[in-house]
């Protein structure tokens, strides 16, 4: 590392929703700047008026402090800066490295085209480059359009790369790149530049479909003799079919992860490991722990693969890294939204809701789960699983059930220690193996043959409840066998 003080940023563009990759891009930003103990910014670029919707930068900024990536600085927005871009393109102009373009884009497609059908390498630079000085001031007298066009010099381009180390571009390769369109307004590469050396940016870290830019980015700062910042390209995030993660594939965004119950920190754990490595035999991470850790050195340029099974193993340790009450709070409005209870009945009860979730805890990948998965705690229509019922109420269980009913109502306390033993001793009591209990009380208390722990689940219940929900279950036994 350099001595220069870290200042790195995040530049999403709102021409959709944040999606994995640039959410992995700032993750990586903003561990970078917090182990250096730098500086992260987000600007937001806007220029492009045809693509670009400000109804979408609040989705994108809420995304990213769902994350918990917040601009340590006040937002940049590059369409509050048009001006700013101008006086460089005639800077680089004046300079001798850049020259006045009249061909359109049609035409100029059309020299390309023309090449490949004879099959000869294109030309990228176009025939403007010739003109004479008069014919210049010529057409621009007669106010011809043009663009203004980087004069891309001879011999080859080259930088030193932070995850792919030296890399090098035959300069015959890059076209004289446009600096300003015909209306006078920056391109992407030029604003980039810009933008970049006038908020002091000392690394920038992107994608790796972004390594042609850099090339072209490497060039303007030549010609407006800056120092170009560190680059750092990470590997592109590719899916299961290994096409690259975009908005156009429609791949899901941030924001509905976030909605499907993933929590914020699982996801941050994950995407950081997409194009890193801790060098460590883990993959689950609280975020301090991943800033101590995240150095450039570590950095994979191996393209990764966004598997969602492992997002729901990293998303089911962290549910399990927190506490009952942490989990409470983010389970309680999803409780209220299912309509399994309401949030004056919620916050009487905390202590309840606190022992449910530590109860199911063990058995959720998302959030979502809860909900689905605790129901009956809230509230109990007394239908059982219809393949359940018909394997495990018998006649022979309403009798089982009939005598620990009994032995369940005489108990002075109801804790999961003593309905296991008084399960066990009624099973030994009448020679049969403690399933044979164990599945009908099951089924009688929840309507489900699957869920937690029975004796902790009886014990978070209640004695009153459970005694109800036997009673049931013997009377709808007895019915059905009547």
């Amino acid at each position: 590392m350099s001595s220069t003080p870290v200042r790195v940023r995040i530049a999403p563009s709102p021409s959709g929703y944040l999606h994995v990759g640039t959410a992995r891009t700032a993750i990586a930003n903003l561990l970078f700047a917090r182990h250096y103990e730098g500086a992260f910014v987000i600007r937001i670029e806007d220029t492009d008026k045809e693509r670009s919707k400000a109804e979408l930068i609040e989705p994108i900024t809420d995304a990213l402090k769902w994350l918990g990536i917040e601009s340590d600085e006040s937002l940049v927005y590059q369409s509050q800066r048009l001006n700013q871009y101008g006086q460089y393109a005639g800077k680089i102009l004046d300079a001798g490295h850049a020259y006045r373009c009249f061909m359109t884009a049609e035409e100029i497609e059309a020299e390309r085209k023309l090449a490949r059908q004879e099959k000869r390498n294109p030309d990228y630079r176009t025939p403007s480059l010739s003109l004479s000085e008069d014919e210049i001031h010529e057409r621009v007298a007669a106010n011809v359009p043009h663009t203004i066009r980087l004069k891309i010099p001879n011999g080859e381009t080259t930088f030193d790369d932070m995850v792919s180390g030296h890399l090098k571009k035959a300069n015959v390769d890059l076209e004289d790149l446009v600096l300003a369109r015909s209306d006078g307004t920056a391109t992407y590469n030029l604003a980039v530049v810009v933008d970049d050396h006038e908020m002091g940016i000392s690394h920038v870290i992107r994608g790796n479909d972004h390594i042609t830019n850099t090339f072209k980015q490497v060039l303007i700062y030549r010609a407006l003799e800056w120092e170009p910042p560190v680059f750092g390209h990470l590997p592109l995030i590719l899916r299961p079919d290994k096409k690259k993660v975009s908005k156009r594939l429609g791949d899901k965004d941030v924001n509905e992860y976030q909605k499907e119950g993933i929590l914020p920190e699982a996801m941050f754990n994950y995407l950081c490991l997409l194009g890193w490595s801790p060098k460590e035999d883990r993959e689950v991470f609280t975020v301090p722990e991943l800033i101590e850790r995240f150095t450039e050195k570590n950095f994979n340029a191996s393209n990764a693969v966004f598997d969602e099974e492992k997002l729901l193993a990293i998303n089911k340790a962290h549910i399990m890294l927190k506490s009952d009450h942490e989990l409470a709070t983010l389970v309680a409005p999803l409780l209220v939204e299912a309509d399994l209870t309401t949030k004056y009945w919620l916050e009487t009860r905390w202590e309840y809701l606190r022992h449910v979730v530590g109860l199911l805890k063990e058995r959720v990948t998302r959030l979502d789960d809860f909900p689905a998965q605790s129901g009956f705690f809230f509230q109990f229509d007394y239908t059982y699983d219809e393949k359940a019922a018909g394997k495990h109420f018998t006649p022979e269980a309403a009798e089982y059930l009939k005598k620990l009913y009994e032995r369940f109502a005489s108990l002075s306390r109801f804790d999961a220690e003593s309905l296991e033993k008084t399960l066990s001793d009624l099973a030994d009591e009448l020679g049969v193996k403690r399933a044979k209990l164990i599945h009908p009380t099951r089924l009688a208390v929840s309507g489900v043959p699957v869920g937690p722990s029975l004796y902790h689940m009886l014990q978070v219940l209640d004695q009153r409840v459970v005694l109800e929900r036997l009673e049931k279950a013997i009377e709808h036994i007895q019915k059905q066998n009547s």
